[in-house]
Parts: structure tokens; C-alpha cells; sequence
């Protein structure tokens, strides 16, 4: 019996007529709009459909790909703003570690300041380097005309160097009668010294004077029986306000 082909609506159809709908359909898509943003080296790269493939598989696949790609895009981004603001924070830490030592090192040259004028202001010396006391505070005599001596006497021969006990101003610098050339310097704390006899002053009216520091060279002058230096301790200028020169010098430090 002779065979004969099938014919009619439902015959098969060919590789031509498949290929033609492939084409017709990514050329659809692409007008719509859902391929037409993929970049034309990607869509290259993507490996060529299977023959029975119906066209849109490689839009999806590329479609994947891109969000993929703006997903790693994303994470560096958010990863690049995180260290950013670790970078950020790092710095502002080092500021402030920065400003913290400079106001601690400030304070601590402040204290050292301070202290060195704390120092500097409490600082006392004897009035003549080496030197003993040779007559004591309100020893009795005819020669002073007060009755008794309102000072002490340091051994000291004529021309030795007189210094400033402490800190203070001077307030009297040339004759002072029976106590022939003098200085009165008044203290950081408010009393006075007194330095007499002197054979020659070094100091001015008004001029600061610091702890050793010379005002004038021991003498003779006024009214002694020899070279010496007198030295008194007043809680005022004048006359008659003197206490205890020894007590005076001890309490401040100095051994005499």
C-alpha cells in the first residue's frame, strides 16, 4: 500500500519558520522596552539559547545578571560609606586625644609656673653669705638711743656684698641718720627689712629686688663703732615697728 505525507494545519513546523518566531519575539520585546536598557556587550555575552528555546530566556538571564551587578554595586557603596565614617570617627577621636594632651601639657607648664613663683616668693636668704649674727636682737647698751638694739649685727667686713632677703620692693634707699646709708625694702607679704650702714647702695626708690640678689656693700657708716651690717625686720616702715630678726629669718627658711 503506497504512504502518503500528511498534510494540513498541523503539520510541524520547520527550522526556518521556529528561528523567524525566535527573532520576531526578542525583536517584540525589545520594542516594549524590557531588553532595551541591557548593555549590548552583555546581551553578547550571554550564551545562545537552545534551539527550542522560545527567545525570552536570555532577557531574563541578562535581566539577572544586572541586578546582580547593581547589588555588588550597592554593597561596595555601602561598605566604601562605612569605612568612611570609621575613618571619620578615628579622626575626630585622634582631635580630641590631640587637644586633650595640649590642654593637660598647658596645665601642667601652668602648675610648673606657679610653682616656680610660689617658690620664688618664699625664698629667703641671709642678708650676708657666711656671715654669724655678732650682736642679738634687743641686747642692752647706752649706745643705741632706743635702750637696746632693734636689729641684729652680722659680722661682715667693709665692702662685703649685702643681699635682699626675699622678694619685695624697695621703698628707702640713701641717708637714714644713725643708721648712716640704708635700704628698707618692703616684702612680698608685707612687712619690711632694713639694711644699715652701708658703704655704698646698689638699689633705687621703687626697683623689685629678688631673693640674694645685691643692693649695697657693708660699711661704717652712721653711728658704729666698726664695719658690720644692721639688719632689722619691721612689720611696718617706720621707726619702733621692729620684731625679732632671727625668728623673722628662721621662720622662712634660714638657718643663722
Amino acid at each position: 500500500m503506497a504512504l502518503t505525507r500528511a498534510t494540513g494545519k498541523h503539520r510541524r513546523p520547520s527550522r526556518m519558520q521556529r528561528s523567524t518566531a525566535r527573532a520576531a519575539g526578542v525583536a517584540a520585546l525589545t520594542t516594549t522596552g524590557v531588553i532595551g536598557t541591557v548593555a549590548g556587550p552583555a546581551f553578547a555575552a550571554a550564551p545562545e539559547a537552545p534551539a527550542e528555546q522560545t527567545g525570552i530566556t536570555p532577557v531574563l538571564t541578562m535581566g539577572d545578571t544586572v541586578a546582580e551587578q547593581i547589588d555588588a554595586q550597592a554593597a561596595a557603596q555601602q561598605e566604601a560609606a562605612e569605612l568612611a565614617e570609621i575613618k571619620r570617627q578615628a579622626e575626630e577621636a585622634a582631635r580630641k586625644r590631640a587637644a586633650e594632651a595640649a590642654k593637660e601639657a598647658r596645665e601642667a607648664k601652668e602648675r610648673a609656673a606657679r610653682e616656680a613663683e610660689r617658690k620664688r616668693l618664699n625664698t629667703f636668704v641671709s642678708p650676708i653669705a657666711g656671715s654669724y649674727v655678732s650682736t642679738s636682737y634687743q641686747a642692752g647698751g647706752a649706745v643705741w638711743s632706743s635702750g637696746s638694739h632693734t636689729g641684729i649685727d652680722f659680722h661682715a667686713s667693709s665692702g662685703t656684698s649685702v643681699r635682699s632677703v626675699g622678694v619685695g620692693t624697695v621703698v628707702e634707699a640713701g641717708w637714714g641718720g644713725a643708721y648712716g646709708n640704708q635700704v628698707v625694702i618692703k616684702m612680698h607679704d608685707g612687712t619690711y627689712t632694713q639694711y644699715g650702714h652701708l658703704s655704698s647702695i646698689s638699689v633705687s626708690v621703687g626697683q623689685s629686688v629678688t631673693p640674694g640678689q645685691q643692693i649695697g656693700l657693708s660699711g661704717a657708716t652712721g653711728n658704729v663703732t666698726g664695719a658690720h651690717l644692721h639688719f632689722e625686720a619691721r612689720t611696718g616702715e617706720d621707726y619702733g615697728s621692729d620684731i625679732d630678726p632671727v625668728a623673722y629669718l628662721r621662720s622662712h627658711g634660714v638657718n643663722i
